[in-house]
């Protein structure tokens, strides 16, 4: 069956197809509200933060939510001690196979419990519970379905507007789901489970991977590790010694300017790429390192340094600069992104990294270029890697999100009817 065919109207319904609530499904799936099915469907309580603790039980906050996948991130799970005499608590203990449903702020993330969460485990107030009877439904096959676009506008456009956005129980008992028979409900979740736990995998592995390059990167360039086939001494020189700083060439553009000078060349500011403009100022291999705004603190993962290579446009708040002859391009960037800036900038409202100190960053480097140019060399290799890591993960999440489309709307069938 053609995707032409199953978007056609109330009178292009191709055969083995009807129109529904949700859209055109196969004549055996039924479209029924969750109320309809019986679940029990609450919410967390309140006053939990008196029971924090370093260990105890799980428990669930919208951050441990994950909107790429309907498995928890549980990388930072708070831990709760009920005393004994406390039961409003347990009213939302957790079993495996219930589907979360964030309701306040962000709405609509969509969390399933598995043997991976550990037991016990709560939730606060901002998350719904809903359980179903697993002997008549897959709540797996729930859980994805709660992630589909229709369903993610239905959270959209029923968001209760008020001091703070919400979403009310109610609203969750009349969600519409589209019912396929068990077997293929069963069929459907095990295979979009599998592309999950690939994409977990994939996660997994290049966390790995970055890990090990820091751990690199922390040998090489302090010359605690040395490669094969180099020795020598190693000096101190800083960067107004090293680099020459092309800040000449920064012009900032405003979102009007942006706007009509969409394009193909990379717009650059101190966080990364902030768009693409049709005109560029600069044509070379550069350090970009950042003014202002891109620096790490315990709130924030983004970048100091980055590479552009080609033609670019550079703003006003971000530095650029090219290695003087003698002292390797590459080197310096790793340098660069393995330095702690935070000494060097300016106090105020907002932290600034001027150009006279930024000339007073010292980097330690071997004398010998060529032994610059190997350790870079390793770095861009495992960066590569890491990079084909990512590019196979975000392939295999848009597939998913294909099979999602195929598979929750009948389109594709995995069992005949």
């Amino acid at each position: 069956m053609s995707r032409q065919e199953l978007a056609g109207n109330n009178n292009q319904v191709p055969p083995g197809y009807k129109q529904t609530e949700v859209g055109v499904i196969p004549e055996d799936w039924e479209v029924v509200r969750v109320g309809d099915l019986e679940p029990y469907v609450t919410s967390g309580s309140r006053g939990w933060a008196k029971y924090y603790s370093k260990y105890g039980a799980s428990f669930i906050r919208i951050t441990n939510l994950n909107k790429n996948s309907i498995y928890l991130n549980l990388n930072e799970l708070k831990f709760v001690a009920l005393p004994n005499h406390v039961n409003e608590g347990k009213r939302t203990r957790l079993k495996n196979g219930d589907i979360l449903i964030s309701i306040t702020a962000d709405i609509g993330i969509i969390g399933y419990i598995n043997s991976s969460v550990p037991q016990p485990a709560y939730i606060n107030q901002h998350i719904s519970l809903v359980r179903f009877d697993l002997k008549n439904i897959v709540s797996k096959y729930i859980a994805y379905f709660l992630v589909c676009e229709k369903v993610q506008r239905f959270f959209r456009g029923s968001t209760d507007q008020g001091a703070k956005a919400g979403i009310n129980l109610d609203k969750i008992r009349s969600l519409q789901l589209a019912i396929p028979p068990l077997p293929e409900q069963k069929a459907i979740a095990s295979v979009l489970s599998d592309v999950d736990e690939l994409i977990s995998s994939l996660d997994k592995l290049i966390a790995k991977k970055r890990h090990i390059k820091t751990a690199t990167m922390q040998q090489l360039l302090t010359g605690k590790t040395r490669l094969p086939g180099f020795g020598g001494e190693w000096e101190t020189k800083s960067l107004e010694y090293l680099t020459e700083c092309l800040d000449n060439l920064r012009i900032p553009l405003n979102e009007v300017q942006r706007a009509r000078m969409k394009g193909n060349y990379p717009y650059c500011g101190a966080n990364g790429i902030l768009d693409y403009v049709n005109e560029y100022i600069i044509d070379d291999d550069i350090i970009l390192l950042a003014e202002d705004g891109g620096y790490f603190d315990e709130h924030t993962t983004r970048p100091i340094a980055y590479r552009m290579k080609g033609k670019c446009w550079v703003n006003n708040h971000v530095h650029i600069l090219k290695a003087k002859p003698g002292y390797h391009q590459d080197f310096l960037f790793y340098c660069l992104v393995h330095k702690n800036v935070l000494p060097f900038l300016a106090s105020g409202t907002r932290a600034k990294l001027n150009k006279s100190e930024m000339n007073k960053i010292e980097i330690n480097l071997p004398k010998n270029s060529e032994e610059q140019k190997a350790i870079a060399s390793v770095l861009s290799d495992m960066d590569k890697e890491i990079a084909a890591l990512e590019k196979r993960r975000a392939k295999t999440q848009a597939i998913k999100q294909g099979m999602m489309q195929e598979l929750l709307t009948g389109r594709t069938r995995l069992i005949k009817p």
